[in-house]
């Protein structure tokens, strides 16, 4: 496993490969209490800036913790394609209409009465720390190699990992 770590423009660009390929995040607030809240969200977007947008119901135990420490940790988990992701950043929580209209979408009518529904936000996520687990070469080419490295009993060289700073 390489080390790779990425800024700016290209960390934007891997943070937002990775999100919005992998799509659900376990989203984990009240990092400081025990036990901390932790729920599964759908990515809505990852922005020119890397800020990661959600839709969340305004009286959610997750907005609650929002309000009281906007401290949050994002994981990412894609094991079949071998694609991981953290995120450690700070929550800001939208009511605006405009920017809910931008993000929602016909899927999310299963949990609101439709974009101007009155319980629904937006979950701005503004990272302040990133790491990204990835193959470097697809599935197909990973699972190649490692059975080369099986055969020829030699480590090879199958994913990349590092630091992503936006």
């Amino acid at each position: 496993m390489s080390k790779k770590d990425l800024a700016q423009k290209e960390a934007i660009q891997k943070l937002k490969e990775l999100a919005e390929n992998i799509d659900f995040a376990m989203m984990e607030t009240n990092l400081g209490g025990r036990p901390s809240h932790i729920i599964p969200m759908s990515t809505k977007d990852v922005d020119e800036l890397g800020c990661i947008w959600f839709l969340s119901n305004k009286n959610s135990e997750h907005n609650t913790n929002i309000e009281k420490d906007n401290k949050i940790q994002l994981i990412y988990s894609k094991p079949g394609t071998m694609e991981f992701l953290t995120v450690f950043g700070s929550a800001v929580i939208y009511s605006d209409k405009n920017i809910i209209a931008k993000y929602y979408s016909k899927f999310d009518d299963v949990w609101f009465d439709g974009p101007n529904d009155p319980n629904i936000t937006a979950l701005k996520i503004i990272p302040s720390e990133a790491h990204y687990w990835d193959t470097k070469n697809g599935k197909m080419i990973t699972f190649f190699k490692m059975m080369v490295g099986v055969i020829t009993g030699k480590e090879q060289d199958l994913s990349e990992h590092g630091n992503l700073q936006i």
